[in-house]
């Protein structure tokens, strides 16, 4: 297995222990991190981000698979099954992640999956009738943006 895989597989594992400090010493100082609902998050931010998601993390199980991996680039397929904090429905999140590593840690990791899919675990009919549309997503950004600020100044 290439080293890159292996530094890919050791991240996901270390998210099934929920050890959130084991998670980013697989990052470079400056890494890059986005998805759909944190769409800019970049070294302690990305760090604090995966603390807060760990620290809160409720009924949670993860698997991963598809890892692939070269010098400079990888990816991963992985599903992350929680409760949802803020309204206690349960989330099966579908994700396929690229990473971009430089010496020896990922430097970019892009999550991508469906926003309105989650919506629709997270919010219900709420989220069937409304989270497609661009202000109800620009929503969640803003309240998850207001979270990790909030967990980060503690």
């Amino acid at each position: 297995m290439h080293p890159n895989a292996q530094l890919i597989a050791q991240f996901y594992q270390a998210f099934q222990r929920l050890d959130a400090e084991a998670m980013c010493a697989c990052y470079t100082d400056d890494i890059q991190f986005s998805d759909p609902v944190f769409t800019d998050l970049r070294g302690v931010q990305a760090g604090n981000m995966w603390r807060m998601l760990t620290a809160r993390a409720q009924d949670f199980s993860l698997v991963f698979d598809s890892i692939e991996a070269n010098d400079l680039e990888g990816s991963a397929h992985w599903v992350a099954s929680y409760s949802f904090s803020q309204t206690g429905r349960f989330i099966v999140n579908d994700i396929h992640a690229k990473f971009e590593f430089r010496d020896g840690k990922i430097c970019r990791h892009r999550d991508h999956f469906d926003l309105w899919k989650w919506s629709q675990q997270a919010m219900g009919v709420k989220g069937l009738l409304l989270g497609g549309l661009p202000f109800v997503q620009n929503k969640i950004r803003a309240q998850a943006a207001k979270n990790l600020q909030k967990f980060s100044s503690k």
